[in-house]
């Protein structure tokens, strides 16, 4: 394996250097792309080469680019098989990476089609039955189409595993090397990956032939013009905490990362209930509706987005001013990579994370790879946020003061205060309480925190008293447990993603030696049902039914 490291030269180079098909140029200069990328000058020379190609990069990097270009520049449009083939995690990341094949490949005669879980099998089928000579697709639905015999990689050029330690991370080892057992030897692969485990070290030394490596170390020495710091705070005082921050920190627009796509929505509803102009991204909004929330935000229609870190992928907005972690992230090379959405175009910008107490031993690893100390912060105080509030109160009644209409107001509250006998202050007084809406003005300081119980154990035999016991959901048995090394992570994206549910979806998970339980809707469609009987995890068909209880589990 050789190895290239991309050195600043790259900068210099422009897509016309690279010998790449001149209807792909042509794409490129249309979305208005001129210099490669690090990955993206390295990755494509070898990959036009003929090489297989490991690269090491964070998302962000422009890796799907880097492999999309070579392949559609060297892809035969006059042939109709499937001749590439693309492996990502997420039904999110494989919409978005087969989007960008249809956007470099705009001046080809190219099909490309997404294939993932749930969504509907009539589509795809039709899709693959016309001839689509690129599929980008997640780990399941692949083998689903394989075992159908719907999907035909006989004639197979070129296979792509994008985000490679992700799919690992999520169980899909095993249906990737079944997946790559079923393709022709002789094929160029090109793997992309954050980290190299020993898992992605095995599949390369068993199907790829002497790969060119590229390594892009991820800038994650964070710029020096974002300031950093911390703000300790317990999970449910969060959005109390974000409503502080929000009204005493002055800021243009703001990103606020959370974990999962229900969490999106609801932050954004609660700001928004609380006078914030603040809306949501996240995978499963409508290219249309992304793009018009984003063209908001850039205008100032809105301040806030909430996002999680795929939806904020490829997100530039100048105006941003600070990026709030919310949740903290799980990788320090997230972290890294949400901060960057600040401090644009050389300006200065600001990051700020909330940690509760349990999480505060995640900063040391977030320190050593954005090589910078976060500073810790206190939250605002309540009075704090009232002398903000009341500042702002003064400032609007400067401005209404030069307001057109003044006058007509003036002489209705000068006839009111003749024929009632009421001082003006007290009209005042009374216009701005009307204008409250019957809200609080001045915050006061909130109810001492219950000590809370500790939450039951994902891994653990569940407690005999649960609190918010949903009563929309069902316990299901599914045959993995312990010993097949999953965990509650592999469990949820395999169903999320196969299924079609969303992380609201479920409940509480308990895993068990030879099997576990997990928590989800007790009114599943016959369609969903349907999907999740050919769902793996770890290799291992869930085989999922309904769970009646100990006495069932019994041998017989």
């Amino acid at each position: 394996m050789s190895s290239e490291e991309p050195d600043a030269t790259s900068a210099e180079l422009t897509f016309a250097d690279l010998q790449i098909h001149p209807a792909v140029l042509q794409a490129l200069a249309d979305v208005g792309y001129e210099s490669p990328s690090a990955i993206q000058a390295a990755t494509i020379p070898a990959m036009m080469a003929g090489s297989d190609v490991v690269g090491l990069a964070q998302t962000g990097t422009g890796k799907t680019a880097a492999f999309a270009i070579p392949i559609l520049s060297r892809i035969d449009t006059s042939s109709r098989t499937t001749q590439a083939l693309v492996l990502a995690p997420t039904r999110e990341l494989a919409l978005q990476v087969a989007e960008a094949f249809s956007r470099y490949g705009a001046h080809l005669p190219v099909n490309v089609l997404p294939v993932y879980g749930g969504s509907s099998y009539g589509p795809q089928l039709a899709g693959l039955k016309r001839g689509a000579q690129v599929v980008v697709g997640t780990p399941g639905r692949v083998i689903d189409h394989l075992e159908k015999g719907s999907l035909d990689v006989s004639h197979l050029d070129y296979m792509v595993l994008d985000e490679a330690d992700e799919m690992l991370q999520m169980g899909f080892a095993e249906d990737v090397e079944r997946i790559l057992a079923d393709t022709p030897e002789y094929k160029q692969v090109a793997l992309f990956s954050a980290t190299m485990p020993p898992a992605i070290r095995k599949i390369t030394s068993k199907y790829l032939h002497d790969p060119v490596q590229v390594t892009v170390k991820s800038k994650t020495a964070t710029a020096e013009n974002i300031s950093q710091r911390y703000i300790q705070v317990a999970g449910p005082r969060k959005m109390d905490a974000l409503t502080r921050l929000l009204e005493v920190e002055p800021f243009e627009a703001m990103i606020v990362f959370v974990r999962t796509k229900q969490a999106t929505e609801e932050v954004a509803e609660k700001l928004r209930a609380r006078g914030f102009s603040a809306a949501a991204i996240n995978g499963d909004i409508a290219q249309a509706v992304r793009e018009r929330t984003i063209s908001q935000l850039k205008d100032g229609t809105i301040d806030i987005l909430i996002a999680t870190d795929v939806a904020a992928r490829g997100l530039d907005v100048e105006r941003i001013s600070h990026v709030l972690n919310y949740d903290i992230p799980h990788d320090p090379e997230s972290y890294v990579h949400r901060i960057g959405r600040t401090g644009r175009a050389g300006r200065s910008g600001a990051a700020v994370l909330f940690v509760t107490p349990r999480e505060k031993h995640l900063l040391n690893s977030i320190e050593r790879v954005s090589r910078q100390k976060l500073v810790e912060s206190q939250l605002p105080s309540v009075d704090d946020v009232n002398d903000k509030r009341v500042e702002k109160f003064r400032e609007a009644i400067t401005e209404a003061l030069n307001a057109p209409g003044i006058e007509l107001f003036r002489k209705l509250i000068e006839d009111y205060e003749r024929d009632h006998d009421v001082p003006t202050a007290e009209i005042a007084a009374a216009l701005a309480v009307q204008s409250r809406g019957g809200g609080e003005f001045l915050m006061t300081e909130p109810p001492p925190e219950k000590r809370r119980e500790r939450p039951d154990r994902e891994d653990g035999p569940p407690r005999k008293r649960r609190d918010n016991v949903r009563s929309d959901l069902a316990t299901y048995r599914i045959a993995v447990g312990k010993r097949h090394k999953v965990g509650p992570g592999s469990i949820v994206g395999a169903i999320a993603n196969e299924g079609g549910l969303h992380r609201s979806d479920f409940g509480h998970i308990t895993i068990k030696m030879d099997h576990s339980l997990v928590e989800l809707p007790a009114k599943m469609s016959r369609e969903t049902l349907k999907k999740l009987e050919h769902t793996r995890i770890s290799g291992v068909l869930i085989d999922l039914k309904q769970d009646r209880g100990p006495s069932h589990h019994k041998p017989k």
